[in-house]
């Protein structure tokens, strides 16, 4: 084959690999449209032209900053209840079910990929609300055997949001969220830990050693009676925490955007209510002032403040076990602390608290989290607090995940 030749094929086979490249580029999008005009939605995502005009809005940190999951999964619980609601209005039964199956793999965390906004958007969450309505949409849609951002027959906001506004269904979201991890999370595991330091107190309740005061030498005690006071610090906490709860469980669906209850049907919220208490086996009940619940979060602020001082519980405990751990030559040497990992290659026989160590760090960030969560819930203005995303969720302070990140650190 000649020079001339072997050079035209070679540029052939480029034009067609750009053709193919260029061809599944294409197909990788489909079109939608937004008032400010079209938009670029990947053809593989239930998401359409809101969630991308925020994804160009609102470019504050990466993956480990999106609205976290918990929050995600609670939408879909609320959506869920609201189209079963909708239904008993009028809404068409074959839309409700659409609505409610798509609602139930939101719910479950079969969609997650679907959701790439970050927290860092509007202050009431409407990015994420309408995030979850297109995703539900576009997912019903599909079920229905129609053609993805369509919104035929299964409209965001006709149908999906029905009844609804991002001024009531994002501190909804919070709620179901919070009290979802605090019961399934936060309690179990702090009792957990309750009974690990009562058995401990138990075990050592023979053992006497030297009481402290001012880090000097006091009286005697047993070091099961010195336990005893860590097993009664998680015990208060326990208590501080549920004593919270009863605020928490008050939703605030039915509120619509200021609290009038705009655009729904008499009895509407106290049915959701109902509904999302059916679906989590958690005791919701509707809000008894809307416009308390739209424009405060003062519930997840005393929430917050449980937690914290679960916190400085912890810190005090785990510096406790660490200082009486402290050795192994020279320290107090009071107790014997697991070797979970080898140890020091220069310092034989030193093997640091680390488990500690990293108890009193988590201890600290809630802290951190709490006075976030304070500045965030102090500045509800007017009809409408707009700090609800960086008090669910953010680096600075993750509420939805803090109970999760307590745990899994005394585990």
């Amino acid at each position: 084959m000649s020079p001339f030749k072997t050079e035209m094929l070679f540029i052939g086979v480029l034009n067609v690999h750009f053709f193919s490249f260029s061809q599944s580029t294409q197909e990788s999008f489909r079109i939608e449209y937004d008032t400010f005009g079209e938009l670029k939605v990947p053809s593989d995502k239930y998401y359409g032209a809101q969630t991308v005009r925020s994804t160009m809005n609102f470019k504050i940190g990466g993956v480990s900053e999106r609205m976290p999951v918990q929050v995600i999964r609670a939408f879909g619980i609320l959506k869920r209840a609201a189209a079963e609601v909708n239904q008993d209005y009028g809404l068409d039964p074959k839309i409700a079910n659409a609505i409610v199956k798509a609602a139930d793999e939101v719910a479950q965390g079969k969609l997650n990929d679907h959701f790439p906004l970050v927290v860092w958007q509007t202050g009431s969450g409407t990015q994420t609300n309408m995030n979850v309505n297109e995703v539900i949409s576009n997912r019903a849609i599909e079920i229905m055997g129609g053609k993805l951002g369509s919104k035929i027959p299964v409209h965001p906001n006709d149908h999906v949001n029905k009844s609804q506004s991002s001024n009531d269904t994002f501190p909804t979201a919070m709620h179901i969220a919070a009290a979802q991890e605090v019961n399934e999370v936060l309690l179990p595991g702090l009792k957990k830990l309750q009974n690990a330091l009562e058995a401990k107190s138990k075990e050592f309740s023979q053992i006497i050693k030297i009481g402290r005061t001012h880090t000097q030498d006091a009286v005697p005690l047993t070091l099961g009676q010195e336990f005893s006071g860590y097993v009664q610090q998680i015990k208060y906490g326990v208590a501080r925490i549920e004593s919270t709860m009863p605020r928490v469980y008050q939703l605030a669906a039915g509120g619509t955007a200021v609290g009038t209850g705009l655009n729904t049907r008499i009895g509407f919220a106290e049915k959701v209510a109902a509904k999302v208490a059916e679906l989590t086996g958690l005791p919701f009940v509707t809000a008894p002032n809307k416009f308390e619940a739209l424009a405060a979060h003062d519930a997840l602020v005393e929430l917050s403040g449980a937690m914290n001082t679960v916190a400085c519980s912890l810190m005090k405990i785990a510096n406790d076990i660490r200082f009486l751990g402290s050795g192994p030559r020279s320290g107090l040497g009071e107790l014997i602390l697991p070797e979970n990992e080898p140890g020091s290659s220069i310092m034989p026989g030193k093997v640091n608290p680390t488990q500690c160590e990293a108890v009193t760090m988590v201890a600290a960030q809630v802290m951190g989290n709490h006075v976030a969560v304070t500045v965030g819930g102090s500045n509800g203005h007017f009809e409408l607090n707009v700090f609800k995303p960086m008090m669910v969720s953010s680096k600075s302070c993750k509420m939805s995940r803090t109970p999760e990140v307590i745990i899994y650190s005394v585990s």
